[in-house]
This record gives C-alpha cells, sequence and structure tokens, in this order.
C-alpha cells in the first residue's frame, strides 16, 4: 500500500467455509426451475503461499534488499510469477509502462473460458518500497492472488464468468501500474469488469480484518466468509483511496477486497474483538526493512488466503 498523501485454519472453520460456498441443487417453489449445483472454493495451503513470500524474499535479498518499481528485484519477482502462471496454462501478458524514468510492468493473466464479456478480475500490487523486501505489503496479497490463481488450475475450474488476475507495478509511488492499465483500457473492455478484487497487505503480524465497503454484493460476499469462521469485521478505511482497487472504482468498476491493517494502531476494542495487541499498529514494520518473512501473521495469511478463493468461486459463477 502506498503513503497517505494530504488531501488524498482450523478444520471448524473449513467446514464452516465449505457449508457456506457449496449450494445443493435447491427447488424453487416458485419458478419451478432448479438451481445449479455451485462448486465449492477449494482450500489454499498457506504452505503454498508461505513458499512463494520465501521466493519473494530470496529475490529482495539477492537484489539490494527490495523489489522496488524498476528495480532487478521487481523484475524478478514478476518473471517468477509469470513462470508458476505460464506453466499452469494462463495466458499471461507483460504490460510495460514509464514512471520516474524507470521501466514498470503489470502482469495479466487470463484463465481460458468464461463469459467474455463478465470479467471477475483479482489484483494486488507486486512492488515494494526501496527500504525493504515488502514481505506483508505487498508480497501477502501477490502470493494469496497467485496461489489463488493456481488453484483454479489444479481444480480445472470452469466458471461461468471469465477470470483475470494481475500484478501491478509502481503502486508505491502512486497506484502507477493500475491507473495505466485503467487508463488504456478502451471504455468496453472496461464495462465487461464486472468485479475488481483487491489484496493489500492481508497477513499483518497484529491483524485485523477489513471488507472493503465499495461495492454492497461484493462486500457481503467477503462478509459470509468471515460470518462462516465466526469473524467480527470492520469497514476498510485506512486503505481508501491507497490501493490499486481506486483506478477502477474511479472508472466506474465495482470493487471491493479485504486488509489487516497497516500503521494505525489497533484500538482495544479492536484487540478484544481479533486479539492482538493493542495500542500497537497492525503492521510496525509498514514501509520499513523489518517488512520481511518474519513479519506475517499465519492465521491472517491463511484466513485471508482462503478469503480470495472463496470470492473468486463465488462471484464467477
Amino acid at each position: 500500500m502506498r503513503l497517505s498523501v494530504p488531501g488524498r485454519g482450523a478444520t471448524a472453520a473449513a467446514i464452516a467455509v465449505a457449508a457456506l460456498l457449496t449450494t445443493s441443487a435447491i427447488s424453487t417453489a416458485a419458478t419451478g426451475t432448479t438451481a445449479p449445483t455451485r462448486a465449492a472454493a477449494p482450500d489454499i495451503p498457506v504452505a503454498n503461499v508461505k513458499a512463494h513470500l520465501s521466493q519473494l524474499q530470496s529475490i529482495a535479498s539477492a537484489n539490494g534488499g527490495n523489489r522496488a518499481h524498476g528495480s532487478a528485484g521487481y523484475k524478478a519477482s514478476l518473471d517468477y510469477i509469470k513462470g508458476k502462471l505460464d506453466a499452469a496454462g494462463f495466458t499471461t501478458t507483460v504490460q510495460q509502462f514509464t514512471s520516474s524514468g524507470r521501466t514498470g510492468y503489470n502482469l495479466i493473466a487470463d484463465w481460458p473460458g468464461g463469459d467474455p464479456n463478465q470479467v471477475i478480475m483479482s489484483g494486488s500490487h507486486l512492488d515494494s518500497v526501496s527500504r525493504g523486501a515488502g514481505i506483508n505489503d505487498n508480497g501477502s496479497g501477490s502470493a494469496a492472488v497467485l496461489e489463488t490463481a493456481l488453484a483454479v488450475s489444479r481444480e480445472q475450474y470452469k466458471p461461468t464468468k471469465h477470470l483475470r488476475f494481475a500484478w501491478w507495478g509502481a503502486e508505491e509511488l502512486g497506484l502507477v501500474g493500475s491507473s495505466y492499465h485503467v487508463r488504456n483500457l478502451p471504455a468496453a473492455e472496461r464495462s465487461k469488469i464486472k468485479g475488481y478484487l483487491n489484496f493489500d497487505m492481508i497477513g499483518s503480524p497484529n491483524p485485523g480484518y477489513f471488507v472493503y465497503d465499495d461495492d454492497p454484493a461484493i462486500e457481503r460476499t467477503f462478509k459470509s466468509y468471515y460470518a462462516g469462521l465466526n469473524i467480527g469485521t470492520e469497514p476498510e478505511r485506512e486503505g481508501d483511496g491507497r490501493s490499486d482497487h481506486t483506478p477502477f472504482k474511479n472508472a466506474g468498476v465495482p470493487v471491493g477486497g479485504v486488509f489487516t491493517g497497516a500503521s494505525t494502531a489497533k484500538t482495544s476494542a479492536q484487540a478484544q474483538k481479533w486479539g492482538g495487541t493493542a495500542g500497537q499498529a497492525f503492521d510496525r514494520c509498514y514501509h520499513s526493512s523489518c517488512d520481511t518473512t518474519a513479519n506475517i501473521n499465519n492465521t491472517a495469511l491463511d484466513r485471508n488466503s482462503d478469503a480470495v478463493a472463496y470470492a473468486v468461486w463465488g462471484l464467477s459463477q
């Protein structure tokens, strides 16, 4: 997540989530029709997500300690994700742009099939700040979106709608990559995107459970997931206007997502609800050199990686 600018699981939980996701054929007395069976989202193995984070950490460590825009670390991060997606059968596109005199890249991955006029898109920014490896901000979202895409391939999922995944460059410089992408989409193509889901900082070490409240239908999807885990949520406010959903929202695309908090301090009421430490930032290593693989809450990462899949499956059928 970019800096603010002034003016600008457990088994029981898995069963609960599966129960929420799986809709068996139900007779509709009023119409005499039968609703089709909906596919349940798979569990996203947190070990796989953490393996991606370890790779991103290794890439940063080998490239001056960061994965910032214009750096070798960023390009290596993009190449790592692209390689996984290509091998899994996605159609990938690298979009190039220039910012601050340096070349940046977005990565777009399309899963074959589904209605091309109804696109469900999930994205996260892949760049870090120059001060650190950016493992929570935003390796966490990038890795969860990647592993969800790989689960689509493993399951050979055939959604009704078309699935698209994205990893954005230069978010930390002001949402540059995602803004470039949206700006260069023809209006007809923008109108095909029926939902953009954003995942930025989903494994904060002192986590909260925040849900974007920009679009009611997408918000309900995420809230139903957390309800299945008996976790209360709050509307996401800290990241308003500060992550890659913003260009999509400004272009009229319905947006949503989840977030575990950045530099804001957790209140006593939030600590009572979610655990953790009151009076301490959700992420004390936000935009710092200590944002490493040690800066991740595994439970939050696990829950929110499953939330990505829950929304992708739920909104694409």
